[in-house]
């Protein structure tokens, strides 16, 4: 059974994609930020957050957020932690990938999570201890034992270019022995694919909570692990993160740590 938290937050994400589509076919008139250097945000980010908080003020006055566009508000463990549009960058060049992400964390945990990809109305949820679903069809991670054949997905964060070495030094290592690697420009669907097995694992430097805490609470309640490259579980301060089922994660930690700076290694 669907958790009440859950429905909400879906009914939230559902708004937000809402008004993600309505500005498709203008995203030409669209008002855009740059917050810094390559970080873009559009006027449709902040409507698509300010959705969502409505909504989950609604049914939540008491929870604390944490939202991209918008900041923290709130005080106590019960925290919502949103993006209104992974994949900004795709949308706002009119490339047919985002989504919108929102994940509730107690004491720094996720608990409830809603990855939703309006475009394809592809809707993933997970509820700890309850399994994870994609359109209410039970999800699992693949149950590949190694990197042979693998097809992993990471990104090349613009905040993150001073690790550019390391990055293509991992990528060379996993492409060793995986079959392909992709980037498609939003971590959230990238980890809401690892965990209905569309990848086998999931990698990516100095990623925010927002980014990652929906779809890594996915994986987990798909039979699959999160960690970050020093294979410390759990959502990595560091943002530094490694995702899929305990084979490929423990294979990809490997390949990673032998080619990560220290800096990377930390918690």
């Amino acid at each position: 059974m669907t958790r009440p938290a859950v429905n909400v937050a879906v009914r939230a994400a559902r708004s937000a994609g809402n008004v993600i589509l309505r500005y498709m076919n203008r995203i030409e008139g669209l008002n855009v930020v740059e917050k810094q250097r390559m970080d873009f945000a559009s006027e449709v980010d902040k409507l698509a957050e300010a959705e969502i908080v409505k909504e989950l003020r609604r049914a939540y006055p008491q929870h604390a957020i944490l939202a991209e566009e918008s900041g923290a508000s709130g005080k106590g463990s019960l925290v919502w932690v949103i993006d209104p549009l992974d994949g900004t960058h795709n949308y706002l060049r009119g490339i047919p990938h985002f989504s919108v992400s929102i994940a509730m964390l107690d004491k720094g945990e996720p608990v409830y999570a809603v990855v939703f990809d309006p475009l394809r109305d592809e809707l993933f949820t997970a509820s700890k201890g309850d399994g994870a679903y994609l359109n209410d069809r039970r999800i699992r991670v693949t149950k590949r034992e190694n990197l042979n054949g693998a097809m992993i997905a990471t990104g090349f964060p613009y905040r993150q270019r001073a690790h550019l070495d390391s990055q293509l030094a991992m990528t060379r290592a996993l492409l060793a022995q995986a079959e392909d690697i992709r980037r498609s420009g939003s971590a959230a669907l990238d980890l809401a694919y690892t965990a209905a097995g569309r990848y086998d694992g999931f990698f990516e430097i100095g990623l925010k909570p927002w980014d990652m805490a929906a779809g890594a609470l996915l994986v987990r309640e798909a039979g699959g692990q999160y960690c970050d490259f020093a294979c410390r579980d759990g959502i990595p301060e560091s943002g530094n993160i490694i995702a899929g089922n305990l084979h490929v994660v423990k294979a990809m930690a490997e390949a990673i740590g032998a080619n990560a700076t220290p800096s990377l290694l930390k918690a």
